[in-house]
């Protein structure tokens, strides 16, 4: 009974100490990730894995090198903030492997890029034919970023010069799941006498709605429990 307990403390104790490191090692950890935060984030869990459960090892020596480990990983990311070459050295450099329209085989295996994956990444980015681009390259988190020919890209508003409205505010979640965000009406000068009144001009409640959003230009958007659709896709 014991060891089940200890196990059950030491679990917690990972949990809370990988949260409250992933914290501060910032966003980009869990989002677009180097060589660093990949080497980081795959160490990190490994070490917590073995505060929750290996039993052999003593709990307050793999706490110390939780610890070390995430102090020698939060410098790194605070030297490569200030210092642009050991940035390069940390987190990679992007590679070219499109340029003009040709493709740089030679770019391409020294980073071991396959022409399947680079069709791949083309066909995620709605590209399927390979003279639409004009460049195309590997950023240092493993994301393509591609540049079409100019014949081949979307035309704008700005293009056309046609009037393009100016965003008034971000979009404010006023109501999800059928529960009213109070914090985000005060934070925008909204109340839930102002909700209610909107809503009993369409002559709903709050608890007919699912979801409610004010966009970018302050218009409205509601999604009801009852969608009137007789047969849903599944």
């Amino acid at each position: 009974m014991q060891a089940y307990v200890e196990v059950i403390f030491r679990t917690i104790a990972a949990f809370i100490l990988l949260m409250i490191t992933s914290r501060i090692l910032g966003k980009q950890t869990i989002s677009n990730m180097t060589f660093h935060d990949f080497v980081s984030g795959i160490t990190l869990g490994a070490i917590a894995a073995n505060l929750a459960f290996n039993d052999k090892l003593n709990h307050w020596l793999i706490v110390v090198s939780l610890l070390m480990f995430f102090g020698i990983s939060f410098l790194v990311s605070k030297i490569a903030l200030k210092n642009r070459a050991w940035n390069r050295v940390v987190s990679g450099t992007p590679t070219v492997v499109i340029e003009n329209g040709k493709i740089l085989e030679d770019n391409m295996r020294k980073i071991r890029y396959t022409l399947d994956s680079l069709a791949q990444s083309l066909r995620e980015k709605d590209i399927f034919n390979m003279e639409e681009v004009e460049y195309a390259c590997l950023e240092d988190h493993g994301k393509l970023s591609v540049k079409k020919k100019s014949e081949y890209e979307w035309v704008t508003r700005k293009d056309l010069k046609l009037h393009v409205a100016a965003v008034k505010s971000f979009p404010v979640e006023l109501i999800m799941d059928g529960k009213i965000m109070e914090d985000n009406l005060a934070q925008n000068g909204l109340t839930v006498q102002w909700l209610e009144q909107v809503l009993q001009q369409r002559n709903k409640s709050v608890s007919d709605v699912f979801y409610a959003v004010r966009g970018t230009q302050h218009q409205l958007y509601f999604d009801y429990y009852r969608d009137h659709i007789n047969k849903p896709i599944d």
